[in-house]
This record gives structure tokens, sequence and C-alpha cells, in this order.
């Protein structure tokens, strides 16, 4: 019964340890958003020929696609599927 909670308390501790914290969410969130903050300004430049359109356009979907993908991020880290188990 001892070695069974142990067995137990070891499986859980291993899955909880694979979950990502939220400081760590973030951090790739804004990293990601940076390159693709870049490639949205150069793209809206070269379409629009005007810079300070294309850094308008850039610093709205900054904001907006790093908090989707947070929540993308937080919410793919509660699926099981495709995680081993240890």
């Amino acid at each position: 019964m001892i070695v069974k909670q142990i067995v137990k308390n070891k499986i859980e501790y291993n899955v909880k340890e694979r979950s990502e914290k939220t400081v760590r969410s973030i951090a790739k969130s804004i990293s990601w958003r940076v390159v693709g903050t870049i490639d949205t300004v150069l793209i809206s430049w070269l379409l629009t020929g005007e810079i300070k359109t294309a850094f308008s356009i850039g610093a709205i979907e900054l904001v907006t696609k790093m908090v989707l993908y947070f929540f993308h991020e937080r919410i793919w880290n509660t699926i099981k599927w495709g995680k081993k188990l240890i």
C-alpha cells in the first residue's frame, strides 16, 4: 500500500513537472511576438510604402496576438494529448 502511494506520487509529480509555468508562457509569448511583429511591420511597409502605417499596424497586432497566444498556450498546456508519461 505504501509502495503504491509512493509510485502514484512520483507519477503525479512528473506530470506536474512537465507543465509549463505561467512565467514561461509569458516569456514565450513575448519572444514570439517580437519576431512576429517585425515580420508584420516589414510586410506592412512593403505593401503600404509607409513606415508610420507599418509601425501602427505592428503595434496593434503586437498586443492582440500576444494576449491570444498566451491563452492558446495555457489551454494547450492543460491538454494531455501528445504528452509522454515518465
